[in-house]
């Protein structure tokens, strides 16, 4: 199968170079649609109808839900963000409802079609020692900022937490006496997690010996600080994980919300009940929380394949 991007870069049979001019003016005159937008739908449609004519349809009156479906799957193959193909999806939905409309078309092709969202992708994760790797890159002596990273790359991966959640802790959310942080999710959702003792020991590091150093305002309350004194925000965290993934000569595209997939799937194959899980999780529905039995069990399927002689 050809894959859209390759595709989006041919020329369209005549008769479908027609139908999308005459949709995109129908996208100014009768919508008023931005040039930005149209600009996207013209990118999104290109690839669609040149994929449906490397399939041999050159007439868009003969759509079908069958050809919007073969280019969704093209472009889930060739590794399109689900976001990415949502938007094709609905510049798709949009052109084959103008076409009905015109009676150019019989029927609505994309109408029964699911939506990205009702795809499952099972989430990245990391196994033990690979992560163990990222946790203890953060040594450089040298490094003023080390002390402070590792205990938010320890955090991270103890609690699950978000990386918004863990910018928007405040110094006194956590608690050394009991072991846990207070933690506002979604919707400002308060919850409560535990913290290990050895990751509560690396925050307490960096609180008497980092974050002194980095304090500008004696009144922030922001539990992790930027170089200029400021609390974190969530893309500094994305920053810094980045950074010592790189550090740590990592393959794949790790983020902190692959440490927070790693903290579910690990605590649920070391027999963490579901609920409890959750609850770390700071998940609304416990669907959400059972991605991660299905991790497990993928994982488990791959050693089975890998190492018995009949797989």
């Amino acid at each position: 199968m050809t894959a859209p991007k390759a595709l989006g870069n041919s020329s369209l049979p005549p008769e479908a170079q027609g139908h999308l001019v005459r949709f995109l003016d129908y996208l100014q005159a009768e919508c008023g649609l931005s040039v930005n937008t149209r600009k996207a739908y013209s990118r999104d449609l290109r690839r669609f109808l040149a994929h449906v004519a490397g399939q041999g349809l050159t007439d868009p009156g003969k759509l079908a839900a069958s050809h919007v479906e073969s280019f969704l799957r093209a472009a889930r193959q060739e590794g399109l963000a689900v976001a990415s193909v949502g938007r094709a999806l609905a510049a798709v939905r949009t052109f084959c409802r103008y076409l009905v409309v015109e009676g150019v078309l019989k029927h609505d092709a994309a109408s029964i079609v699911d939506t990205p969202k009702q795809w499952h992708r099972l989430p990245t994760v990391l196994d033990h020692e690979t992560v163990l790797r990222l946790l203890r890159s953060p040594q450089d002596q040298q490094d003023t900022y080390a002390v402070r990273d590792r205990a938010i790359l320890a955090t991270l991966y103890a609690t699950g937490m978000r990386a918004g959640e863990l910018a928007g802790l405040g110094l006194h959310d956590v608690n050394f006496n009991l072991g846990v942080a207070r933690v506002f999710g979604k919707g400002n959702k308060e919850r409560i997690v535990p913290i290990a003792d050895e990751v509560l020991e690396s925050l307490r590091e960096y609180i008497e010996t980092t974050r002194p150093q980095l304090l500008r305002d004696p009144s922030a309350g922001g539990l992790f600080l930027s170089r200029t004194g400021r609390s974190l925000a969530r893309e500094d965290v994305f920053r810094i994980v980045r950074k010592y993934v790189r550090r740590a000569a990592l393959r794949g595209n790790v983020s902190p919300h692959t440490l927070r997939h790693s903290f579910a799937t690990q605590m649920l194959s070391r027999g963490a009940d579901l609920r409890s899980v959750q609850e770390m999780l700071g998940h609304a529905d416990i669907a959400t929380t059972q991605i991660y039995t299905h991790v497990d069990a993928a994982r488990l399927k791959a050693i089975h394949k890998k190492f018995h002689p009949r797989a």
